[in-house]
């Protein structure tokens, strides 16, 4: 006799069928997926316009410097990160490293409550922030690559990612309505409130998946402390990952910098600053929300990851070439919300499917090495690369803007390279799988 399904519960999945290609059993661990970024993205978007105004206050100067002292902290954390992993059971690793982050959440408090925000509390604010946010990303998308295939990851990535823009909606709203009634500093609290939910939400996928696989699934990943960065050094295919992160850097450093810049000239008021970078990062995210459930799908199952992720540097080069025209406010604001737009909403779920075909112990480590000191070892090279060329030789944006565009020829011809390779690995993981 056939076991009758709730109407709520098959009405819910109908509906929920229409926006996403979903089979009955996945439903339960995408929604605590979908969940699980929401809660990061929340608390991480609260705090982004509190970072990007202290930015400004440090100026393009001190943020050449921050991003040195970013990825100099970063060398220092990657080890631990791997210790954790190799020791701990996958299943610990959310609460322990999320935990870490609320304690320094409620720590940064307090300090702001007692200390004031002085310029070196502003720097380690940023750094911090800078810190933060690659590694609970970071390790959000292992926890994807760990639970979902390569095929699923292209049918379900799309949701999965809306519920973190949806996330990072709610957050700039939060931060852009609250700030002038309770002040910045006590946004902190509830950033760390969010992250906790997060914590939450990644127990109740593992024991849903935890359910369906067997307990090995869960084992710690051993091997040494700096397994990530021994196995992206020996793998060309995570070399090119790590050479389209430092590309990516390299363009988008310029970008942030311009921002910086342009908006410091133009605007003096503190308030009306972290106002328009939350507009911003509200705009971003709602057309971020909306191309994930209308696009992101369509683009990994029908063009490929290649052509995903190439619509990143396409956009860059388009943007390069706008602000060697006009660096400008009005430009550069468009340049950043369209640059985010698609690299949150269709390049960035891209880039997470290429390592649906790696080897677990890369999911985690050789992944968070490239999200982490990678990507901000890109920071810093390209911040002293692009202030030399201003300043040293005397280079303005436009010109400036103008000797970037090789580099993102370069960062697009790698995307495509990328989705070919990894279309061969999932090709070759299927037909293992089937004998």
């Amino acid at each position: 006799m056939t076991a009758l399904v709730p109407r709520p519960i098959a009405t819910a999945a109908d509906r929920l069928s229409r926006l996403v290609s979903i089979e009955p059993g996945e439903i339960a661990a995408m929604l605590w997926s979908f969940a699980y970024f929401f809660c990061v993205l929340c608390s991480y978007y609260i705090l982004r316009p509190l970072r990007d105004e202290m930015g400004v206050t440090v100026g393009a100067d001190g943020l050449q410097w921050l991003f040195v002292v970013v990825f100099v902290v970063m060398l220092a954390v990657v080890p631990l990160f791997g210790w954790i992993v190799a020791t701990h059971a996958r299943s610990h690793v959310v609460p322990i490293v999320y935990g870490f982050f609320v304690v320094n959440l409620v720590a940064f408090w307090l300090l702001f409550t007692l200390g004031g925000t002085s310029a070196l509390h502003a720097s380690a604010f940023f750094v911090w922030v800078s810190i933060f946010n690659l590694i609970v990303v970071s390790l959000f998308w292992s926890v994807m690559s760990d639970a979902w295939t390569h095929a699923q990851a292209k049918r379900l990535y799309g949701f999965i990612a809306a519920g973190g823009s949806a996330g990072a909606i709610t957050g700039p709203l939060l931060t852009h309505s609250l700030v002038s009634i309770a002040g910045p500093t006590n946004l902190l609290l509830v950033s760390a409130v969010l992250l906790t939910l997060a914590i939450a939400c990644a127990v109740a996928l593992r024991r849903h998946i935890s359910e369906e696989t067997s307990a090995t699934a869960d084992a710690p990943t051993g091997g040494s402390l700096l397994a990530g960065a021994r196995r992206t050094l020996q793998s060309p295919y995570l070399r090119k990952i790590a050479l389209w992160v430092l590309l990516a850097n390299l363009i988008g450093t310029f970008f942030y910098l311009e921002q910086a810049r342009i908006i410091g000239e133009t605007m003096s008021d503190r308030t009306q600053r972290v106002q328009l970078f939350a507009r911003m990062d509200l705009i971003v995210n709602t057309l971020t929300v909306l191309g994930q459930l209308a696009l992101t799908a369509q683009f990994l199952q029908r063009l490929g990851v290649g052509l995903s992720i190439a619509t990143l540097p396409l956009s860059a080069t388009i943007g390069l070439i706008a602000l060697s025209f006009a660096p400008s406010l009005p430009v550069i604001v468009a340049v950043m919300v369209a640059e985010r737009a698609i690299a949150f909403a269709i390049a960035n779920p891209g880039m997470r499917v290429l390592y649906t075909v790696v080897h677990p112990e890369e999911k985690y480590k050789s992944q968070n090495f490239i999200d982490t000191v990678v990507f901000r070892g890109g920071d810093a090279a390209s911040g002293w690369l692009i202030n030399g060329l201003a300043r040293g030789l005397g280079a303005p944006a436009s010109v400036v803007a103008v000797v970037a565009l090789p580099f993102a020829v370069a960062w697009l011809a790698l995307s495509l390279l990328l989705g070919r390779e990894q279309a061969a690995r999932a090709e070759s993981t299927k037909a293992t799988e089937t004998h």
